[in-house]
């Protein structure tokens, strides 16, 4: 007997029925093009000589195509891509707003500046042990981060930039850099084992695990479900990898082991995917439970960023500095979220911007202050003001940047800031933005009075300096300020930006109704 034939299936529903244009391809551009260049590195792992130059090629594709990318979210909204043809929430959404592609542009424009830096921090051993490739696919994971619009793919690509920070960390199997990468290894598998949890977690509530689908339901579900043990649980999770108070302890233990190049890539991009994750974690998802939890968030943001300032103050080891000023800036952050409002969400925007580029040039004036005077020490170093001006000139544009001086980048952030926090009556973080101003001030002041104004202190160190080259030396550090002066002096545009990317945040109904247009935004 025949079986008796089942009725066709409409899919229509479920699926994308016309041609993808080719211009919507740019929203997976920033993560693909890193990638296909790792695989080609791979390919060529024998030949290192080729490593550098298809880095920088790769690195420049994806930053005109993120810079493409941020171009066409400002003027026409978020751009969704979903795998497969499966429309939302059945696909893997690729989802870039203002916000995601703001953050990769800079983040990609801060990596290929270390990327020529390190043309002479890596030698021969760094390039035969894959440093290119693990850079490459460090960029891609975090620009994944930033564009995914799926919670389990956050978390997936959170494991690509850690699994290939591993290998940049303990490139060169120094016994300091095993100690670092061991403390940075359990910090980040207890992190991550708490975001996976919390995803399990979610899924089982909202049987989705699209961020717009998730958004959409939470109202429906906040009388019954348990929406804020899991806000909690992510807050514990992303603080612990934006490396908030009271588990920061591991960025200062494992960011001054690696090569200077490294430390200068973590410092400017990965804690800043752990407050991308809260921002859009607690204003998209979970708007209601993050002014639940706004005075906890307000005392870790203090405390972070106070305590970050005094520990940078008690600091001799130039790069143990750097981490504690890091990690000051993250309460910083964690203030505008904390507050909450569109003003405070545009601080925290582009101080976040603000941080990547001069964070990470921050690290690389430190590795160019050890060419120069043979020692990352404070105890050591001396006279680089007469030995080497132009560096001392951009050592001081690192203090005003850092301190929130004029007239560079982190000036604006900080008065939006304290304007936000002034408005929504929140003295003490007015309070803390400023004191801790006033102390990165003090502790980066402390850094140029020794080692510039002070004399020379240790004539023997002058066998391991070296000079430092024009175009990979000062050249990075000089289109790393670029953009920081450009801040300082026309904010309006950055403002601007900021300002959507904040506006989106807070009233998130366009960035779901671009997921679920096909199906009417609903």
């Amino acid at each position: 007997m025949a079986a008796v034939t089942s009725a066709p299936v409409d899919t229509s529903a479920a699926l994308v029925q016309a041609a993808t244009s080719l211009l919507d391809w740019v929203v997976i551009a920033p993560v693909a093009l890193p990638i296909l260049g790792g695989a080609l590195l791979m390919m060529v792992r024998h030949r290192t000589h080729l490593h550098a130059a298809v880095t920088f090629a790769v690195l420049l594709a994806t930053l005109v195509s993120t810079l493409m990318l941020l171009s066409r979210v400002v003027g026409d909204g978020a751009l969704v891509m979903t795998m497969g043809r499966w429309l939302p929430p059945f696909g893997i959404s690729f989802t870039a707003d203002v916000l995601g592609a703001s953050f990769a542009a800079a983040a990609t424009f801060a990596t290929s500046a270390a990327a020529v830096f390190a043309l002479r921090d890596i030698d021969a051993t760094g390039r035969r042990y894959g440093f290119y490739p693990f850079l490459l696919l460090m960029i891609a994971g975090v620009n994944g981060a930033f564009l995914t619009g799926d919670l389990f793919n956050l978390y997936v690509w959170f494991e690509v930039f850690v699994i290939s920070s591993f290998g940049l960390l303990i490139l060169g199997s120094e016994r300091r850099q095993i100690d670092g990468a061991v403390k940075y290894a359990v910090l980040n598998l207890i992190a991550t084992t708490v975001f996976l949890i919390t995803i399990g977690y979610l899924y089982g509530v909202f049987g989705t695990l699209n961020m717009a689908d998730i958004a959409r339901k939470a109202d429906g579900l906040r009388e019954n479900g348990p929406l804020m043990t899991i806000a909690t649980l992510f807050l514990l999770a992303f603080g612990m990898k934006a490396a908030a108070f009271p588990l920061n302890f591991w960025l200062p233990a494992s960011y001054h082991t690696p090569r200077i190049v490294t430390s200068a890539m973590f410092g400017g991009l990965l804690t800043k995917v752990g407050v991308y994750a809260l921002l859009r974690t607690f204003t998209t998802l979970f708007p209601v439970e993050r002014a639940i939890l706004s005075d906890v968030i307000a005392v870790v943001a203090i405390l972070t960023m106070v305590l970050g300032a005094l520990g940078a103050l008690a600091q001799s080891d130039t790069r143990r500095i750097v981490g504690f000023v890091v990690i000051s800036g993250i309460g910083t952050m964690l203030a505008g979220l904390a507050i909450g409002s569109p003003l405070a969400l545009t601080g925290t925007v582009l101080y976040a911007v603000h941080s990547i580029l001069i964070m990470t040039a921050l690290y690389l004036v430190v590795g160019l202050m050890r060419e120069a005077a043979g020692s990352f020490s404070l105890h050591d170093l001396g006279g680089l003001y007469r030995s080497h001006p132009l560096l001392a000139a951009m050592m001081l544009a690192m203090v005003l940047a850092a301190a929130g001086l004029p007239p560079l980048s982190g000036l604006w952030p900080k008065v939006v800031l304290v304007k936000a926090a002034i408005e929504g009556n929140a003295w003490w973080l007015t309070a803390a933005i400023l004191v801790s101003s006033v102390l990165t001030t003090i502790v980066l002041g402390r850094v140029f009075a020794l080692a510039f104004w002070r004399p020379e202190q240790d004539t023997s160190l002058r066998s391991q300096t070296r000079p430092i080259d024009a175009v990979a030396g000062y050249g990075t550090v000089f289109v790393l300020l670029v953009p920081a002066v450009w801040i300082g002096l026309w904010p309006e545009p950055f403002l601007h930006v900021a300002g959507l990317a904040a506006a989106g945040l807070s009233d998130p109904a366009a960035y779901i109704g671009s997921v679920f247009a096909a199906q009417g935004g609903s």
